[in-house]
């Protein structure tokens, strides 16, 4: 079973039909590689394009994650279903351009998506690397908590949950940065989606996970413990009374958690 959707812009930018094959083995600028999947920048009719190939996993990966409550990653199905998804939520991310699958056997199907390339832009993770020696202006700082923390409910309030929600998956084009300043709201663009998971209700435990990913790669850019309450109230939409005496148990679950990534890097 071979499947391959395009969008008609990436198709008209083709220079012959492709086939399955001929998507797995496009050459590029590789960002990532690793046993089962790669990640490559290429060009195609003068615009510039990601590739993430999933070659299968085995069925000894799915029988771990498995073992360990986890449902396994087969490969692009999940990015691809996230694309689709995350703007219905209004949570900006990836322009899907293409996406395929062939086979039928879970360890050993293939699969690839297509995005376009999202050029000019910075991760969050390096935006605010300075900021402990330039600290922000209070009116930018307080847009990016309130933009982070929405993306964080939106993805929880809909049965989401991104497993690796670190700032350096934000994505801001800094040169716009002033018209977002102008218009009182920050674009942030959210990527590296192929772990997400979608359910009717997101556990706690998967927002546990998230929330702490963000406190954790945020400990070293400057945060105040008022910037950290200003995320607390944004996220939860509740008073920050009602947080820290209802839902502290929630809160010292993600400050343990972050310090403990802190602590080990590679726990996460």
């Amino acid at each position: 079973m071979v499947l391959i959707e395009l969008t008609e812009d990436f198709s008209r930018r083709l220079p012959r039909r492709f086939s399955f094959e001929d998507f797995m083995v496009l050459e590029g600028e590789v960002f990532r590689q690793v046993e089962g999947r790669r990640t490559l920048r290429f060009e195609m009719g003068g615009r510039g394009y990601f590739i993430k190939t999933h070659s299968g996993v085995g069925w000894r990966e799915i029988f771990k994650e498995l073992s360990q409550g986890r449902l396994p990653i087969l490969g692009a199905w999940n990015e691809y279903q996230a694309i689709k998804q995350l703007p219905e939520l209004g949570v900006d991310t990836m322009s899907l351009a293409g996406y395929g699958k062939r086979g039928w056997n879970p360890a050993r199907q293939k699969s690839f998506v297509i995005t376009e390339s999202l050029d000019n832009r910075e991760s969050l993770e390096d935006f605010c690397a300075e900021w402990p020696q330039s600290p922000p202006s209070v009116r930018l700082k307080r847009l990016l908590i309130e933009k982070v923390a929405e993306v964080a409910r939106k993805l929880h309030e809909n049965g989401l949950n991104h497993r690796d929600l670190y700032i350096c998956h934000f994505l801001m084009e800094v040169e716009q940065l002033p018209g977002f300043l102008a218009k009182g709201s920050i674009r942030l663009e959210l990527i590296d989606l192929h772990r997400m998971q979608f359910r009717a209700q997101t556990p706690l435990r998967w927002r546990v996970k998230d929330v702490a990913a963000l406190h954790f790669s945020s400990m070293d850019i400057g945060l105040s413990k008022r910037d950290q309450l200003r995320f607390m109230r944004l996220y939860s939409q509740n008073s920050l009374r009602q947080e820290l005496t209802e839902n502290s148990a929630f809160w010292r679950q993600v400050q343990k958690r972050a310090d403990r990534l802190y602590a080990s890097p590679n726990l996460g």
